[in-house]
């Protein structure tokens, strides 16, 4: 499988997204949200001051954005961004990804290196603490039957899930992935419960199964694997964000991130939206 560039000239992307017929991605060092349609049409809302990671969208179409080094989450409702909440008194240290549930709740997750949380903020706006212990949680996707979190490790070189209760606890922690070929980063999750993850350090995207088959892989050409989503008009393409360093601080000032694309098997579940 050869990847197809379809956006470039982009600081450092994250969190990408497939809503309304576009790819949304952070350009967390360029303190903006991008959109990239198909054809590669982009647009940017600007965020100065920000350094926007996880995005997410909640049933009625809001659009949260996880602001890294604040430790706040936005909202943003079409014309304006607001702080939807400030999670500074929960978390040991800043926000990376985030993944939104069929309710509207989001899961965030705070990137301790050792002792990482995972936040949620509740469709009421408020927001507890509901997993710790992590090895620098990244991203997260939930399997299409509603019931269970998986979180990338990504100083554990594991993926990890979780159940979801009915009232939103993360409960009964097991391994889903160990011993993985690099540090994870970002991941999406297609109709059968397959997680395609981001293998920064490996320069490749591999797809991984419930106890840690990996039944597909996607090379890089040596650039770094950042974060992946599915969408599209049939929720087969699989959209790659890639850079040339894993590490943002090197990256301060360029323009190397990229989105490519291309065509896979198993579609994104329900109605392309994890």
């Amino acid at each position: 499988m050869s990847p197809t560039p379809l956006a470039n000239g982009f600081c450092f992307g994250e969190g990408p997204r497939w809503f309304e017929g576009l790819l949304w991605f952070s350009d967390m060092l360029g303190e903006a949200v991008h959109t990239v349609d198909l054809n590669g049409a982009t647009s940017t809302l600007q965020l100065p001051g920000r350094a926007p990671s996880g995005l997410g969208f909640r049933p009625d179409g809001t659009l949260l954005i996880v602001s890294t080094e604040d430790r706040q989450v936005l909202r943003y409702d079409g014309d304006h961004v607001t702080v939807l909440a400030d999670l500074g008194d929960l978390v040991p240290a800043n926000l990376g990804d985030m993944v939104i549930d069929a309710r509207g709740a989001a899961f965030v997750g705070s990137q301790a290196r050792e002792g990482g949380v995972i936040v949620r903020i509740d469709p009421d706006d408020t927001s507890s603490v509901v997993a710790d212990d992590l090895d620098f949680p990244n991203g997260m996707v939930i399997t299409p039957d509603g019931d269970t979190l998986v979180v990338a490790e990504s100083t554990g070189r594991r993926l990890t899930a979780f159940t979801v209760t009915t009232d939103g606890a993360l409960v009964d922690r097991r391994v889903f992935a160990d011993g993985l070929d690099g540090p994870p980063d970002g991941l999406a999750i297609d109709g059968e419960g397959g997680v395609w993850t981001a293998m920064t350090l490996a320069h490749q995207f591999e797809r991984i199964t419930d106890g840690g088959n990996v039944t597909d892989r996607i090379d890089m050409a040596g650039r770094t694997a950042i974060a992946c989503a599915l969408g599209g008009p049939e929720g087969r393409t699989l959209f790659l964000l890639s850079s040339t360093d894993a590490y943002p601080e090197r990256l301060i000032g360029t323009k190397a991130s990229r989105v490519d694309a291309l065509m896979v098997d198993v579609p994104a579940p329900g109605r392309f939206g994890h």
